[in-house]
């Protein structure tokens, strides 16, 4: 089994669906993650979804659309919604394809800043390529590969996020306690146990850094 992680964002800069839209425009609202989309026997789809912000808010744009069936809200600062909702055409086949091509979504999806979406697929190639072809043919998505690769599923995520040598040295620093409080030890200790210089360290320890915290925050 191989996955395949990338980012997916409506082609020409609108939106995937009109509800998403008003959810996207509205400021005191923040999309955060999907834990899961299914297209339902009646052609409907059913949303699991975390966000932020004003629930209030993002109840009455549930209310006032067209395309909603039924929705239900749990939490206050942030939060979880469950909707039942019409798909445009685009968004229903993009499923349909999923569901015949033998394709898996790994969730969390997330909402990156720009409200593109992070997605890792599992799957074989040959799904991978169908999925870009039909891609390429509708024209209503752009996609961005960030990675792929064998499936381990006895691996945590993060080794996706990082790579071999970042995830090496962040261990090392955890080990050696540089992130306890008082720090126990500096860059130049941490270099000395994995043979490079203090300078590099700090180099795989900012990248790996920024890909952990941006993978926790969107």
């Amino acid at each position: 089994m191989r996955y395949l992680t990338v980012l997916v964002k409506p082609d020409g800069g609108k939106a995937f669906h009109p509800l998403g839209k008003k959810l996207t425009d509205a400021p005191s609202i923040e999309r955060r993650a999907i834990h899961h989309i299914e297209l339902l026997d009646d052609d409907t789809v059913l949303l699991f979804a975390e966000a932020s912000g004003s629930k209030k808010h993002y109840e009455q744009i549930m209310e006032e659309s067209p395309h909603v069936i039924s929705y239900l809200t749990s939490g206050d600062d942030r939060w979880m919604a469950v909707s039942q909702f019409e798909p445009t055409e685009e968004v229903r086949q993009s499923l349909e394809l999923q569901r015949k091509s033998f394709l898996v979504i790994e969730t969390p999806i997330h909402f990156t800043s720009d409200n593109q979406l992070k997605i890792t697929w599992l799957g074989t190639d040959k799904t991978f390529r169908r999925l870009y072809e039909y891609a390429e043919e509708k024209g209503q998505f752009a996609f961005e590969i960030l990675k792929m690769g064998d499936y381990n599923a006895n691996k945590s995520s993060l080794n996706r996020m990082v790579t071999a040598r970042q995830k090496e040295v962040l261990e090392v620093a955890v080990d050696l306690g540089y992130y306890s409080e008082p720090r126990q030890v500096s860059l130049e200790d941490i270099g000395e146990v994995v043979g490079i210089s203090s300078g590099t360290v700090g180099e795989h320890l900012r990248k790996a850094e920024e890909r952990v915290f941006t993978e926790l925050v969107h």
